[in-house]
């Protein structure tokens, strides 16, 4: 369709790819700890909607620019290292909940877990890389719209990366629940992810375009 080709492999490929852990499987695994089910799933949808602005990225041709010009590489290469290393220190210093939170809180803070989600990913200039890189070769030389082949075979990769995310949300928070004290388990794992996304920033710091 659209002129893709390979399409089976191009979805076997993805899947691989999407079980490959990496900042976006940490983030939820930390918010599904500590936020249950519900957590995780807004974590995996702000995740999803943040692919989107890559995919849109790739299309449009933005992502190219970006891996052409090294000073805009470097910008938002950087914007999402000190991202990253904020999201881990808000993890890091997270205490315990000392009273039930009201329906508001609780709303205002799944907001806060889709935002932070959908920033992490788009603050990540190797998910456009990496789309550049990946969705092009399942496209033929003559195809009759890329624009709409590309946006395609994102969608594709997207929707199956959120199944993953689902999975993984929906897995994390049924074994957090298993645990007697689940919400000091799930605050000790917030926490140990959150060092990883210190390290993730640091790594994503002193990353060169590939």
């Amino acid at each position: 369709m659209f002129g893709t080709i390979d399409l089976a492999l191009f979805v076997v490929a993805g899947l691989l790819l999407n079980i490959t852990p990496g900042p976006d499987t940490m983030y939820i695994l930390g918010r599904s700890a500590t936020h249950g089910r519900r957590g995780g799933t807004v974590a995996a949808l702000g995740i999803w909607a943040g692919c989107f602005v890559h995919i849109f990225a790739v299309a449009l041709g933005l992502s190219a620019l970006i891996a052409a010009s090294a000073t805009a590489f470097t910008l938002i290469k950087w914007m999402g290292a000190v991202y990253l290393i904020y999201v881990g220190i808000s993890m890091l210093r997270m205490q315990p909940a000392v009273v039930e939170p009201t329906p508001g809180q609780r709303t205002a803070a799944l907001r806060a877990v889709f935002l932070q989600g959908f920033l992490t990913n788009v603050f990540n200039p190797k998910v456009a890389l990496f789309f550049l890189a990946f969705l092009p070769q399942f496209i033929a030389p003559d195809a009759p719209n890329k624009v709409m082949a590309l946006l395609f075979l994102g969608f594709i990769f997207n929707c199956n990366g959120l199944l993953w995310n689902l999975l993984v949300a929906w897995s994390a928070a049924a074994i957090a629940q298993e645990f007697r004290r689940a919400h000091r388990v799930g605050l000790w794992v917030n926490r140990t992810i959150g060092a990883i996304f210190v390290g993730f920033g640091v790594r994503l710091a002193f990353s060169e375009p590939s």
